[in-house]
Formats: C-alpha cells, structure tokens, sequence
C-alpha cells in the first residue's frame, strides 16, 4: 500500500497539470467562437444603385464597344461608293423625301451624340452625383468641346467628303448650340462645310409642324436639297418618325425599312440613353425615380 501512494500522487498531479492547459479566455481558441458572434456586419453601401453604371462603364472600357463602331462604319465605306453610282439610291423614308432627288447632290446624314460624339463622360459625371440628364449641365458640358470622336467615324465622313458626298449632321442639341457643336465636331476631324451642314433642335422648316424632338422636318429639309445615300444614329427618331414611343409603335414605325439596315441606314448601340428607355415606363418621366426603376424591371422577360 505504501508504493501505491506515490502512484496516487502522481496521477493527481497529471491532472492538475493538464487543466492548467486548458485553453483560457486570452487564448485563440477560446476566443474564437466568441469573436465570431461580435463581428460587426458587412458594410452597407451608401452609394444607391444606379441603373446607368454598367452601360455607361461598357462604353467606356469594353473593346467591344470600339469594335462594334469600327465594323458599322467600315461596312458603310465599303457600300458607299456603289450607293454613289446607284442614281436610284436614297436613303430617306417616304415621307420624308418631299422633293425629287433626281440631279441632287449626294449627302449623307449623321447623328451626332453617340453617334458621331462620345458624351460618355457626360454620363459618368451623373452617376458619380447622382444626378440625371437636366438640360443646364448638359448644355454645358456640350460647351466644354471635349467630346470624343467614336471609332470610324471621322475616317467614313473623310472619305465621304473626299469623293465629294456632303455630311450632313441632324443633331437634337438645341440650334443656340451650334458654334460649340461645329468646334467640337472640327477639334477630333470631322468635315464641316458650314453652319448649314448642322440641323439641330429648333431649326424650322416652314409647312412642316415638328413633334417634339422628332427629326421629320430637319429630313425633309435635308430632302430639298441632297439625295441620301445613308443615315447613321444610335435612336430609332435618326431615321424615322416614332409618334407612338411604345414598343408596338417603334417595331411599326421600323417595320417598312427592315431591309435597310445595314444598307442605307446604319444603328449604333447606345444603351446608356435613348427613347427605349421611357418606353418601358408609359413615358412618364415626371414618375419617381425609384417607382421607374421598377416598372424598367418589371418589363424583363424572365423566359
């Protein structure tokens, strides 16, 4: 019994010693689960969703954007010449040719914002205010004349002009605009023969009662004087006259020229602005913001 005492004492011991390694409250694994539960929660952001920043961002860094111009305007120099030849060519919708072309000048016409001009820039600015489209800053940033060229657009109006086919740009930046316009187009290489060869917002044309921002008339003034080979624009308004802005009313208003595209007239893609979008809520800019957005996704096809 006596040699069993020592074994008893050092049992004792080894358990005494093993629950001095139990883990304390400053070890690790003690504090682990307890620092888990107290994490503070995921950031929340402050910046509001803006529906603009991906289309904006697209056409600011995607080759793809680049690219797709470049082959648009590429594809037209290669047609254009033959268009030249073809005496039978025009390129302006029926009712807006209101005058023979025969013995007329040949003449093509050009959009300007995001057609002509990358006002890209312009967009970014808002989604870093978080503001939206108000004509005073527009007018301004118009006025600044830093506006980009986009790809192949100056190298197919130099070419036009070279094998002497007027350029003929109907822009809805309003008319007072037309020095700042014609600077910015001459700055990155566009030809401009004159004053004349800018039709923007208010320009008249007497008989003709313009609807709204409709391009109508400046096309049939345009029809007065040149016959039209081709027509370049990011909207449907860049060739013809959308009077019902519904999605039944836009395929209506295309539906006669569908075998155009592409041959007389050339669309860009612009998915940062543009009649689609009021569309998609009945047109109501004058609706909240918020209660836009989400009629803008209720009108996703999800099938």
């Amino acid at each position: 019994m006596s040699k069993s005492l020592p074994a008893l004492a050092g049992a004792l011991l080894l358990l005494c010693g093993c629950a001095s390694q139990a883990p304390h409250s400053s070890s690790p694994a003690a504090s682990a689960p307890a620092a888990a539960a107290s994490a503070p929660a995921a950031p929340v952001a402050t910046t509001p969703a803006d529906d603009n920043l991906n289309a904006v961002a697209w056409s600011q860094t995607a080759v793809e954007h680049d690219l797709i111009y470049l082959e648009t305007y590429r594809n037209a120099q290669s047609q254009l010449l033959g268009a030249l030849k073809d005496k039978q060519w025009d390129a302006l919708p029926k009712d807006d040719r209101i005058a023979a072309y025969k013995g007329l000048k040949p003449a093509v016409i050009l959009d300007i914002d995001e057609t002509a001009l990358d006002n890209s820039p312009y967009q970014a600015r808002l989604i870093h205010s978080g503001g939206e489209y108000n004509e005073a800053d527009w007018a301004a940033w118009c006025k600044e004349e830093r506006a980009r060229a986009l790809p192949g657009a100056v190298a197919f109006t130099q070419f036009a002009a070279k094998h002497g086919i007027a350029v003929i740009y109907i822009s809805n930046r309003s008319q007072d605009l037309d020095t700042a316009t014609i600077d910015n187009l001459r700055k990155v290489g566009f030809p401009v023969s004159g004053p004349e060869a800018f039709l923007g917002l208010g320009t008249i044309l007497r008989g003709c009662d313009q609807v709204g921002t409709e391009k109508n008339c400046r096309r049939q003034l345009v029809s007065q004087h040149y016959r039209v080979l081709m027509q370049f624009g990011d909207q449907l308004g860049d060739f013809v006259s959308v009077l019902t802005n519904t999605d039944a009313g836009r395929a209506q208003a295309i539906a006669p020229y569908m075998n155009w595209i592409g041959t007389r007239w050339f669309v860009l893609p612009n998915p940062t602005y543009g009649s689609w979008e009021p569309a998609l809520f009945n047109n109501e800019w004058g609706t909240p913001r918020d209660q836009r957005r989400h009629q803008k996704i209720d009108a996703l096809r999800t099938d």
